[in-house]
């Protein structure tokens, strides 16, 4: 029997969407991993909170600056009119934004780069996959249980390593405390940009909240070092590049790409981190951490290539 050409092409197209979206995931989460190597060369006088402030303030200003141009005003005005279920897990998503840069600068300064980000984004997609489900989301599937087990072995591999990878435990905690509060953010904006939604109006809106909740963050932790040229190269990093273009991207992905998934991708972050840290910052990872970098890198193999068999004989 022939096949239908209609159906066919519609097949590639949706096998491209999804590659493009899987893609748009990996350049956004490799942004993000030269967040904490870029913070590294804040002045000396720049703390953990007031860096990861200033980068949303920024990033959230210039995010929700896009979500008011008036070709999105119509949406920006329906998803704010959305029901009180809708602004409150808007607020929740803003919240947790602001809360996962506080965590997360703090874990990198404890642990360093290489590991706070690891641990971090490599609990990210657990934490994600268990709001998911337990909040109405569809089943999770064998793919991701493989992907993320071997991204929670090697997490478990660089804890466990310890002495030799540069590890403290209150580092630790918080990068999982910032795993979870990614989660919340990835599970609210994935919902909405599936529901329709634009993902500039959807950033905007949550970075812009969030660049509200911590602008009184900046103001408290000292923020003179932001008139240094130091302090303004650094900070227009963070907020243009790591914030407003990756998450710009992220949200690109999320149309076609499932939450729990693009979390996982996302995993591509700690292994940008990693290198950055050897290559540029000259930290030194012993065998555990290595094996443990192995293993994540093993996970976003899966992931991909799987995603990869399975876009190119999607029914049409």
């Amino acid at each position: 029997m022939e096949s239908d050409p209609d159906q066919s092409s519609l097949s590639d197209d949706r096998a491209r969407s999804a590659l493009g979206g899987v893609g748009a995931v990996l350049l956004g989460a490799a942004a993000w991993g030269s967040t904490g190597t870029a913070a590294h060369f804040a002045p000396a006088g720049a703390g953990s909170a007031s860096i990861g402030a200033a980068r949303i303030v920024l990033g959230g200003a210039v995010l929700l600056g896009l979500a008011l141009r008036s070709r999105h005003r119509d949406g920006l005005r329906a998803l704010l009119a959305a029901g009180t279920a809708a602004r409150a897990w808007l607020a929740l998503a803003a919240v947790a934004v602001a809360g996962y840069q506080l965590c997360f600068f703090a874990a990198v300064r404890l642990t360093g780069v290489a590991i706070g980000t690891v641990v971090a984004i490599g609990s990210a997609p657990v934490f994600t996959g268990l709001i998911s489900r337990l909040t109405g989301g569809p089943a999770l599937t064998p793919r991701w249980m493989t992907a993320t087990a071997a991204a929670i072995g090697g997490c478990a591999v660089l804890v466990t390593g310890g002495k030799a990878a540069g590890v403290q435990l209150g580092g630790v905690g918080l990068a999982l405390l910032a795993g979870a509060c990614y989660a919340i953010y990835a599970v609210t904006a994935g919902r909405l940009i599936a529901g329709g939604n634009s993902q500039a109006v959807v950033m905007g809106v949550l970075f812009g909240a969030a660049a509200v909740v911590l602008t009184p963050v900046l103001a408290a932790t000292s923020p003179g070092w932001l008139l240094s040229g130091r302090g303004l190269a650094v900070t227009a990093y963070l907020g243009l590049v790591t914030t407003a273009a990756a998450y710009l991207l992220y949200g690109y992905g999320l149309r076609t790409v499932a939450v729990p998934t693009a979390v996982t991708l996302g995993l591509a972050e700690p292994v940008v981190a990693a290198l950055l840290g050897v290559i540029v910052l000259g930290e030194r990872l012993g065998a555990p951490a290595l094996a443990g970098l192995v293993l994540v890198g093993l996970a976003i193999v899966i992931l991909t290539s799987a995603g990869r068999r399975i876009n190119a004989r999607a029914p049409g």
